[in-house]
């Protein structure tokens, strides 16, 4: 499997939670062809980490900011950086 060149780790704040924000984040990822995962946090934030081009990550980036209907992003904390981890698809974790 190729390493991809780029991975994006976020957290996202504001109304993200009971909004079905991880399920916006995995359509938008896998539409976009990107590797990773997303989850809740304890303090009601959500976390993503995405592998790709960077190209698709910035695509993903400004879809964080967004959301979906329903939700309110107050804040995205963000970084583009060298992958820490293999990650073979894009998938919801706990």
């Amino acid at each position: 499997m190729n390493r991809p060149s780029t991975e994006l780790h976020a957290t996202i704040f504001g109304r993200v939670q009971g909004v079905g924000f991880r399920y916006f984040v995995l359509d938008q990822a896998i539409g976009l062809g990107l590797t990773g995962w997303t989850r809740n946090l304890p303090d009601g934030s959500v976390e993503v980490l995405a592998q790709g081009g960077q190209e698709g990550l910035r695509s993903l980036l400004a879809s964080l900011h967004r959301g979906p209907t329903g939700g309110r992003v107050d804040r995205v904390d963000s970084q583009l950086r060298e992958p820490t981890e293999a990650c073979s698809s894009f998938r919801i974790t706990r």
